[in-house]
């Protein structure tokens, strides 16, 4: 049990660092924002696979959680 806690604590922490890394990517891509409306354009694009790629890495982080809780309590 206390692996299991370990694992998923290390994973739990993971997807915060990786939450704080997109928020400060996309902080820096807003204030680009001001500059010219090609950097805009590129911002909002970019914005958008940002949040489609977070998407996609918390589905795997559950996915990934899940599997490890039916592999501990054998399910």
């Amino acid at each position: 049990m206390l692996n299991l806690m370990k694992q998923i604590r290390k994973k739990i922490n993971g997807f915060i660092f990786h939450l704080v890394l997109s928020g400060v990517i996309t902080l820096l891509l807003g204030i680009m924002i001001v500059w010219t409306d090609f950097l805009l354009r590129l911002v909002v694009g970019l914005f958008i696979i940002v949040i489609a790629y977070s998407f996609f890495y918390g589905a795997y982080k559950i996915w990934w959680l899940k599997k490890e809780v039916e592999k501990h309590f054998k399910l």
